[in-house]
């Protein structure tokens, strides 16, 4: 049953009345939510939004039957951005799991390589991609990075805190509990495949919230139902944003 927690909840599903009888379908038994929360992160940068944590906490407790929202989201160290988003989490009752974000340097000196080279450009672009480059291309890229080189910027620093075992452990976990036949993930990344599979063959309801079209094909092959985020932008984004 859909109880808004909030009058603004209670408005906008007047407004939405169709989603709201499409969500209460979805919803129609006890479920378990898992959110990947690196991933929404990227579908909001996709498409210009700011999820709020807090809104769509309070649309998702709108739904009685939801059980549990299990959100995975990295620890940067010594940040007071992840700090206050990890804050705001747990204040708003999600259950988290996170863990420390690792810095993984790259290299970008390209002294030693001949500007017509892909040997650097390897490491950062898969080869369907390079291999297609004119050479021109290649010797425009290399000299841009000598200019870096030349300015005293010898790497790159990347982000990773991947959260797909924690999340696939979970689930396959929680297939075992037989009060939850439900599951609905936030995540559209192929690797899930094995574990959607597993949960249809137990005969547990599974769906994806992503992006329309933003799925990865081994889900596809599992015949996975979607539901789009963009539907519900209007309960879980910055108030500036509601159309």
């Amino acid at each position: 049953m859909f109880i808004p927690k909030t009058d603004r909840i209670k408005t906008l599903s007047n407004k939405y009345s169709k989603v709201i009888q499409e969500l209460e379908y979805i919803f129609s038994e006890d479920t378990f939510i898992y959110i990947d929360f690196a991933n929404v992160i990227h579908w909001q940068d996709k498409l210009g939004w700011h999820i709020c944590v807090k809104r769509l906490k309070q649309f998702l407790d709108s739904f009685d039957t939801i059980k549990d929202v299990k959100i995975y989201y990295g620890t940067l160290e010594n940040s007071a951005m992840s700090k206050d988003m990890m804050q705001s989490l747990k204040d708003n009752k999600y259950d988290v799991t996170t863990k420390p974000v690792k810095i993984i340097k790259k290299s970008i000196d390209v002294s030693s390589i001949d500007l017509s080279s892909t040997q650097l450009i390897k490491s950062f672009v898969k080869k369907p991609l390079w291999s297609k480059l004119k050479v021109e291309t290649i010797e425009k890229i290399n000299l841009e990075l000598r200019d870096l080189n030349q300015r005293g910027i010898m790497h790159l620093e990347d982000e990773k805190c991947n959260f797909d075992v924690e999340i696939g452990m979970d689930m396959l976990s929680d297939k075992n509990n037989t009060k939850i036949n439900n599951f609905i993930l936030w995540s559209g990344d192929s690797d899930f495949a094995f574990t959607i599979q597993s949960l249809l063959n137990a005969n547990k309801k599974v769906m994806i919230f992503t992006i329309a079209r933003r799925v990865g094909p081994e889900l596809t092959e599992t015949k996975v139902k979607v539901f789009d985020i963009r539907k519900i932008k209007n309960f879980i984004c910055w108030k500036k944003e509601i159309c």
